[in-house]
């Protein structure tokens, strides 16, 4: 190739010498005679001076020239005039006089503009996806990424971690969603699965004596979209021997804390606090709590209990609870905006929302006149208010209230910007339970996959009282979102054997899903646990992006469909056959039957 340098290297003390860049046309400016061409690749943008003076030939060509046009100049490097200078670019105090001027290629008019961020649709811009990808914002986001990826590989390695591939086409197992299926031509009627993760690869790796293992794991999902997830996805995969709970945590919070001190401007927060499951649950609602700001659910049930208030009393008469949160200063909310917050608690399960709002010296309220006397008052010093906040009140099942509640609260954040958008603030939660209950199935489901091993002293309620058994898991959160999550896992098969009948696995079932990793248990398997962080979510928080479609180079719409590509499509029924498929297209809803 003839290029000399690319369009971030020319400095002031590259004047006087003889360069060929390349690249796109970036933006053309003709300004009375002479063309100005911005010139970008992927490095940066250096201005290019075409004048008749100079080259007649090269002139005439440039007012030719159009956006993204791929052309070759050729010319001295020179100094701008003194006030000429771009301060916005690092190669703003030169330019580059064209004496020779080529197009490599010519190209029609981009379907939205590519030299700034201008709002487009996103249909389009995954459509065009390699012409987003030219844009300034998009390019720094996948050059980001870039970094991100190679500051973990070099952190994994200076710890003692091998990387290590795992196969893409694998056995299917219930890890918690769809598998995508892999028909395979030499076994007819047999499939493969895609790894929803490479779980059960790894841990047989420790048993395999690898001991430190990490992989930027592709990993392939069937379930339903949102702005946080995809078909495929990638994460850092972790898993280590000899180990405890601990180690796991400390050694990836060393991990987050390099990672965006060197690559973000955002203030971070460490240590990182672990909040147990219930507490968070308690507290925020939910199990990924954004700390970055107040408004705590309290439990008020006590200032409540003798309240000839039904709708309260009978919640906590009942096993339930009266829960609330503060919010100074809002007791100007208007009733539309507080119903407003009625509808989310309603849609996060409560049958509605109790306020008050500590107006002036009034009070508004949809509850307060048929409380008892100093109810109020004694509500109000409970929950430290004072003239001017916004009580608002959920009562319900202790958990419904806390999560209906948690769910206002992230509106409220949102609302009223009480989020720092110049802050990550990461936790742990932990001590998660390790069963849920699947009212339509009758039956216990692992929380977070099989494997996670119950903590010590909760072994005995795996007989009595699954429920109540909570487990060697952990996630790690920041502002609101969950990056990934893990476990010390369970290495005694007749454990592991236990979880699976609580599960409703028969014996049948077990091994023909899972023998091959008890059998590995029986051959000296060491203690070990890991974690696996979503990358896509880590670069979201990284950019600022509001969907993870932004920091995936080629990503697949809400529709799990390819706009650039066209996938998914029909395929020739000559690949059906060689496959022994057949495809069976369901009736629209609401078709007649034939």
């Amino acid at each position: 190739m003839r290029r000399t340098d690319t369009c971030g290297d020319l400095r002031r003390s590259d004047a006087g010498r003889r360069v060929v860049l390349q690249g796109w046309v970036h933006r053309r400016r003709d300004h009375g005679g002479t063309v100005f061409i911005d010139l970008r690749d992927r490095y940066g943008i250096t201005q290019c001076v075409f004048s008749p003076q100079v080259s007649e030939q090269a002139h005439q060509l440039a007012t030719e020239l159009r956006a993204e046009y791929v052309i070759e100049v050729e010319g001295p490097v020179t100094q701008r005039l003194p006030g000429k200078e771009n301060p916005n670019l690092v190669t703003g105090e030169v330019e580059v006089q064209g004496e020779q001027l080529r197009i490599i290629n010519a190209s029609l008019p981009p379907p939205f503009p590519i030299a700034e961020d201008a709002d487009v649709d996103e249909r389009t811009r995954l459509t065009y996806r390699y012409l987003d990808l030219r844009r300034p914002r998009m390019a720094a986001n996948l050059a980001l990424r870039h970094r991100t990826m190679q500051l973990i590989r070099r952190f994994m390695d200076e710890h003692g971690f091998l990387e290590v591939e795992t196969p893409i086409l694998v056995k299917s197992t219930p890890e918690g969603a769809r598998d995508y299926l892999v028909p395979s031509r030499v076994h007819p009627g047999e499939f493969y699965a895609l790894p929803q993760s490479p779980q059960q690869l790894k841990q047989l790796l420790m048993v395999a004596g690898v001991d430190r293992y990490f992989q930027l794991a592709r990993c392939f999902r069937d379930e339903d979209l949102r702005a946080d997830r995809q078909p495929e996805f990638t994460q850092l995969d972790v898993e280590m021997s000899f180990i405890d709970q601990d180690d796991v945590l400390d050694l990836m919070e060393t991990l987050f804390v390099e990672l965006f001190r060197r690559l973000s401007d955002k203030r971070i927060n460490s240590p990182f606090p672990r909040i147990p499951y219930a507490e968070t649950m308690d507290r925020y609602g939910n199990d990924r709590p954004d700390l970055r700001f107040g408004l705590l659910i309290e439990n008020v049930s006590e200032v409540l209990a003798t309240t000839p208030l039904q709708m309260f009393r009978a919640a906590i008469e009942t096993g339930g609870a009266v829960k609330a949160i503060r919010v100074p200063g809002a007791a100007g909310f208007t009733r539309r905006e507080i119903d407003e917050l009625t509808e989310i608690a309603r849609g996060a399960g409560a049958r509605g929302l109790a306020w008050a709002a500590l107006q002036g010296e009034a009070t508004r309220s949809s509850f307060a006149r048929n409380l008892a006397p100093g109810e109020l008052e004694r509500l109000v010093e409970r929950l430290g208010a004072e003239r001017g906040d916004l009580l608002l009140l959920v009562a319900d099942q202790s958990e419904r209230a806390s999560v209906a509640l948690g769910a206002v609260r992230t509106a409220l954040g949102r609302k009223l910007n009480l989020a720092a958008p110049d802050e990550i603030c990461f936790c742990w939660v932990v001590d998660f339970p390790a069963f849920e209950w699947k009212e339509q199935e009758q039956r216990w489901d692992a929380v977070h996959h099989p494997f996670t091993a119950p903590r010590d002293e909760d072994l005995p309620l795996l007989d009595t009282d699954p429920g109540r058994v909570r487990a060697k898991q952990y996630d790690l959160v920041a502002n609101g979102w969950e990056l990934g999550g893990g476990s010390i896992r369970i290495t005694n098969p007749a454990v592991q054997v236990k979880i699976f009948e609580i599960m409703g696995h028969t014996p049948e079932d077990v091994e023909a899903r899972f023998g091959h990793l008890l059998r590995a248990f029986r051959y000296g398997a060491p203690p070990h646990g890991g974690i696996a962080i979503g990358l896509d979510r880590t670069m979201m928080l990284l950019t600022d992006a509001d969907s993870i479609r932004d920091v995936i180079a080629f990503p697949k719409n809400q529709s799990a469909v390819d706009l650039m590509l066209g996938a998914p499509s029909p395929v020739d029924p000559e690949q059906l056959r060689e496959l022994s498929l057949a495809v069976l297209v369901p009736e629209p809803e609401g078709a007649a039957r034939r």
